[in-house]
């Protein structure tokens, strides 16, 4: 691999251009025991956009991601410093309330996660552990309107009390989507929803996102360049537990101001 100045940084600040921002980050860290994995990132999220989070393998782009809604609390040995603000409150604070937040900032995994439920309980489940009781008509149209957000409605219509279990991967990421989504949250993380999916079934889920943008905000984690370049507004490159570069999509895949940065999504390394 080439050599390259780790140091120089190429960071776009949304908020200073005046631009309506979703959720940013201010000097964080993220600290596995000794293992210091993200390193002082500043980082703004315009909203109602697609930004994607790219690089290599151990680069901390899905640790940083998971910050995004503490759930590096999680994971015994994580510490995460610094400052995550969302509607001017800092959520990383200790008086912070994680499961009201939860319900503004939403996530979705790598693998689909269904619950051993039928396809109507998986979204019902979700209402009621966040929202209590909810009157059947109230229920019904929940289901039906984030399944249609999720573009899975026209499949399973008429299948609702038939088990999640038995949706192709594709329909199960989608659920997984619609659940999320049942919730209004104001803000969708993705660590890499598309990675276990087929191209069809990949082509479907980035169709979805970028059809609801204009309703939330998207932060998706992506090994896939050409993901990237499709389906999101704002690219930022990690390295080694450092954001290197923070742009405009078409800027980062076609004039990009760093070296590094160019390499890695032409492929020369990672």
């Amino acid at each position: 691999m080439a050599e390259y100045d780790w140091s120089k940084r190429s960071i776009r600040n949304l908020a200073d251009e005046g631009k309506e921002i979703a959720l940013y980050t201010e000097d964080l860290n993220v600290y596995y025991g000794q293992n210091h994995s993200i390193k002082h990132v500043d980082l703004s999220f315009e909203k109602n956009a697609i930004t994607a989070l790219i690089g290599p393998s151990g680069s901390g782009k899905s640790t940083y991601l998971r910050s995004l809604n503490r759930m590096n609390d999680t994971i015994q040995a994580a510490r995460v410093e610094g400052k995550i603000m969302y509607k001017g409150v800092n959520i990383n604070a200790n008086e912070s309330d994680v499961y009201e937040m939860r319900k503004h900032i939403g996530m979705v995994f790598q693998r689909p996660n269904p619950f051993a439920k039928s396809i109507y309980n998986n979204i019902a489940f979700a209402i009621k552990q966040h929202y209590g009781r909810v009157s059947k008509s109230e229920m019904d149209e929940i289901v039906e309107t984030s399944l249609k957000q999720a573009s899975l409605w026209e499949q399973v219509k008429d299948e609702l009390h038939k088990s999640a279990l038995a949706l192709s991967g594709g329909q199960a990421q989608r659920l997984c989507i619609a659940r999320a989504l049942a919730l209004k949250p104001d803000i969708l993380l993705l660590d890499e929803p598309a990675s276990a999916l087929d191209p069809i079934s990949t082509s479907t889920v980035e169709e979805t996102l970028v059809n609801l943008k204009d309703k939330y905000t998207f932060i998706i984690v992506t090994h896939n360049m050409q993901q990237a370049a499709r389906i999101s507004d704002f690219t930022a490159f990690f390295y080694s537990g450092d954001l290197i570069e923070y742009d405009e999509t078409k800027k980062i895949f076609t004039r990009p101001s760093l070296k590094a940065t160019e390499d890695y999504i032409s492929g020369h390394f990672g």
